[in-house]
């Protein structure tokens, strides 16, 4: 099957915790948004899906992921999907919950990063918000993110296989989207990360594990991974990083 991936062209975003699956387990895929709207694809095609009136099972927004004739959204939802079918994922069912679990929570931490720049919305620019950003950074640093990572350590210190991964002696797609989380921090609070994660060996030993993988180091040394900017969802404002 070769999978289609509709996101939008530009930033990483929620797309890439799909695309890093989808290139750790060889899959063949589209990625529809980057593609030249001249042959109906790019943006155009990410709208025709989303404005499609005949479907009964609509998606809200993107990702969405097409295998086959199913139309899967939500992040979450579609590595819930890829993970058993590209070996990402255990193939018992408490292991599988274990995983969507452990990805649900990631997916909390990556929307707080977004708050600490946008708090009162996307719908203001950074510069409308930059006292409340501030606020919310100030604690988003000392408290949540300090909370959020002692706790993915813990999952790593309970896992006994002797790997550097949070589920099992395999990496899962919650290893990969860790580990994403983890650049996008190093991107947007590089001298916090740093200064957090000197107490967290795992997880500074998951995120380069993970970026060592063959097919994911080829992929970030072929270009097609975009790069992190200020158009993402994490974003580098240096006044936040303290």
């Amino acid at each position: 099957m070769t999978y289609e991936l509709y996101y939008w062209p530009g930033i990483q975003g929620r797309g890439e915790f799909i695309r890093l699956a989808l290139e750790e387990g060889g899959a063949r895929y589209r990625d529809i948004g980057m593609l030249p709207k001249t042959h109906g694809d790019g943006v155009t095609a990410i709208l025709r899906v989303l404005e499609a009136r005949g479907s009964r099972r609509p998606a809200f927004a993107v990702p969405i992921l097409k295998a086959g004739r199913q139309l899967i959204a939500q992040t979450p939802n579609i590595l819930l999907y890829l993970g058993g079918r590209l070996r990402l994922a255990p193939a018992d069912e408490p292991g599988r919950l274990w995983t969507h679990q452990l990805q649900l929570t990631i997916l909390d931490l990556y929307l707080e990063i977004f708050h600490t720049h946008h708090p009162l919305g996307d719908g203001y620019a950074y510069e409308e918000q930059k006292a409340a950003a501030k606020r919310r950074t100030k604690d988003f640093l000392a408290v949540r993110l300090p909370k959020f990572l002692t706790y993915f350590e813990r999952v790593l210190a309970l896992n006994r296989a002797g790997t550097p991964w949070m589920v099992g002696s395999r990496l899962t797609y919650a290893d990969l989207s860790m580990a994403q989380v983890l650049a996008g921090l190093h991107y947007g609070f590089p001298a916090a990360t740093r200064r957090e994660l000197r107490r967290r060996p795992r997880l500074r030993a998951l995120h380069d594990a993970v970026f060592a993988r063959p097919r994911i180091a080829r992929y970030v040394a072929s270009g097609r991974r975009l790069a992190f900017n200020n158009e993402d969802l994490v974003r580098r404002y240096p006044e936040l990083d303290r």
